[in-house]
């Protein structure tokens, strides 16, 4: 059984691309060392970055870092990045979890889903073991999904998504649950970056994530946190120029940092902006 993983939450109204033509590209060089398994690849730090959530289209020349949704295509020659929906389920899955695997998704006391109403996605109930096991299993799977297709690392998304619970999921629900994902990501040979969530950033000896992925950490002013956390293994998305200008100024010579349209449209759509430092 597969569910659909979608784009990332900022672009949940965009169609996912199912396939995208393999690119060449310029060779990124990974760090292997550190405390995450030997065979698993670190990206690298400082490396030139695109965000490509909204739609797969051909890096710009600098890129040596790329993130897509993980019914893309990775780039050749690049290190690639798969996005997966890790603790939500996307909308248009909704039924089917309803069908097949009901007692995953999060209830409140009267029976009804609990759903992060930005995006019209309901949160998976990773409240006990068993449950979280379960998810584990199946979110494995989308994992060995990317492994085969040439990702070398995955994203998992909503890491955040137990403050959207009405209380009825806790931080080391969140904690307990990151650590079988990183887990089960590198036993398929994958390096797992953290998504947002700063306030889980003290807690990141005991989660096993290799790097972070960070929106707007410099309009919130966590992009030091992040940064030393990950050993600057940080790939910064912001969405505002003047936040750009801010995290480049202050971070451009460490981070990877990237200014991208919020809906992170393919290069040569209407809207679409990308720049880097």
């Amino acid at each position: 059984m597969i569910f659909h993983a979608g784009a990332a939450r900022l672009r949940r109204a965009l169609a996912p691309v199912l396939a995208a033509a393999v690119l060449a590209g310029c060779s990124a060089t990974p760090d292997t060392s550190g405390a995450s398994p030997a065979r698993v690849s670190r990206p690298p730090a400082g490396a030139a970055f695109d965000y490509q959530l909204g739609g797969p289209y051909r890096p710009g020349d600098d890129v040596r870092v790329v993130a897509r949704d993980r019914t893309a295509r990775p780039v050749r020659g690049l290190y690639n990045i798969c996005y997966v929906n890790a603790f939500q389920a996307q909308p248009d899955a909704t039924r089917r979890w309803r069908r097949e695997r009901p007692e995953l998704l999060l209830r409140d006391a009267d029976g009804r889903l609990v759903v992060d109403e930005d995006w019209g996605e309901p949160l998976l109930d990773i409240s006990t073991a068993g449950k979280r096991s379960s998810l584990a299993g199946l979110v494995g799977r989308w994992f060995d999904g990317c492994a085969d297709s040439g990702f070398q690392a995955v994203e998992p998304d909503n890491l955040d998504s137990y403050t959207r619970s009405k209380g009825l999921l806790k931080k080391s629900d969140a904690l307990a649950f990151a650590r079988l994902l990183a887990s089960r990501a590198h036993a398929a040979g994958l390096a797992v970056g953290q998504k947002n969530t700063a306030e889980l950033l003290p807690e990141r000896a005991g989660t096993g994530f290799d790097f972070a992925v960070a929106e707007e950490c410099a309009r919130y002013d966590e992009c030091g946190a992040y940064a030393k956390a990950y050993d600057d293994r940080v790939y910064v998305i912001e969405y505002r120029a003047r936040d750009f200008a801010r995290a480049c100024a202050r971070w451009g010579d460490r981070l990877s940092v990237v200014l991208r349209d919020r809906d992170v449209r393919p290069a040569g759509a209407k809207g679409y902006v990308r720049r880097a430092c």
